[in-house]
């Protein structure tokens, strides 16, 4: 009707006061977190990755919400770290060894100490943490440690039977499996892993040093022709996932706790995915028409015997910054 006004009653308007403002605020008491991975959606690493967004959210009540963003969408692996620091990304996981000397603790987990598997590798970086609790991770809030199964040397055209074999040969390594590589008379070519198919396709280098899951995680197992089995030189790589130190500091204790206690789970779960996957990659390698070279015990002595050096440069090195790098190595050895 013409000239009608709608009047409200002091109750309908309290109610549509409540509706304005009381439900917005519900919509912004949820957290909302950013997870960054570098690792491909479909890789094992990065869908347990994602299940870990899943069960925080589903333990939090969805009070803490997590965007997850694999395949290096919001910050590059080597950026993924201090990308954390600075707020880029409130959660990331990515390789330790991506930034060369920052995390002199940790990086002991990464020597060649032969290594057995991704469970054994695992529990070796959280006792560390745990045992160390390494200032270099100051800046950060530590979720969980984890690390793959023994990483092996592949090569393309070239089968190693000897160290005599290995010398000049160019091999994709970062980190410690650089130096492992160099120790045994190869030549290290410091790629990430998001490179390695295409300079082995290409033939910018002649093999890599790489954990077997790799060979179908990474397909690496369509490039690469031979896998030395030097398990006496065996290294791992460790992988961390932290969160933002001030958005850590804003979830109530209560979640705090809840997350730790997933965490705790959670790297059991990437330790156990490590060592299926290693079998599924030693398959896909086989049915490629991969060819597994095994090493004799003197050969495989004469290999640790060249790699024992990176360990002992390791201790030397360390301890010229005030750090007992004999202490981390024994404790890494207590628990092999």
């Amino acid at each position: 009707m013409k000239g009608f006004k709608t009047r409200l009653t002091p109750l309908a308007l309290l109610m549509l006061l409540l509706c304005c403002t009381l439900f917005p605020l519900s919509a912004i008491a949820k957290m909302q977190l950013s997870y960054a991975n570098f690792f491909p959606p479909t890789h094992i690493q990065s869908q347990l990755a994602e299940s870990w967004c899943k069960e925080v959210e589903k333990r939090t009540n969805n009070e803490i919400v997590i965007n997850y963003f694999p395949a290096g969408t919001l910050t590059k692996a080597p950026q993924t770290y201090d990308g954390v620091v600075q707020g880029i990304a409130d959660i990331g996981m990515t390789v330790l060894a991506y930034s060369r000397g920052r995390f002199p603790v940790a990086s002991a987990i990464d020597l060649p100490m032969g290594y057995e598997s991704g469970v054994q590798a695992t529990n070796v970086a959280n006792t560390v943490l745990e045992k160390f609790q390494p200032k270099e991770f100051n800046d950060t809030k530590v979720m969980f440690l984890h690390a793959h199964g023994p990483g092996l040397i592949h090569t393309r055209d070239q089968a190693v039977n000897s160290l005599d074999d290995l010398k000049g040969l160019k091999l994709r390594g970062t980190g410690t499996s650089g130096k492992v590589q160099a120790a045994l008379g190869a030549s290290p070519v410091g790629k990430s892993m998001r490179e390695c198919y295409q300079m082995l396709h290409k033939g910018v280098v002649d093999g890599s040093s790489h954990p077997m899951e790799s060979n179908k995680g990474w397909k690496l197992g369509e490039v690469v022709h031979y896998m030395i089995q030097n398990y006496s030189t065996a290294y791992t790589t460790t992988f961390a996932v932290f969160m933002n130190k001030d958005k850590w500091n804003k979830i109530s204790p209560e979640h705090q706790k809840t997350i730790m206690e997933i965490n705790a789970e959670f790297a059991l779960k990437h330790g156990e995915a490590w060592d299926e996957a290693d079998k599924k990659g030693m398959a896909f390698f086989t049915e490629k028409g991969g060819k597994v070279i095994s090493q004799s015990e003197a050969e495989s002595k004469k290999w640790a015997e060249k790699a024992s050096v990176v360990v002992d440069d390791y201790i030397q090195k360390v301890s010229a910054k005030g750090i007992d790098g004999k202490a981390v190595v024994d404790v890494i050895k207590a628990n092999m």
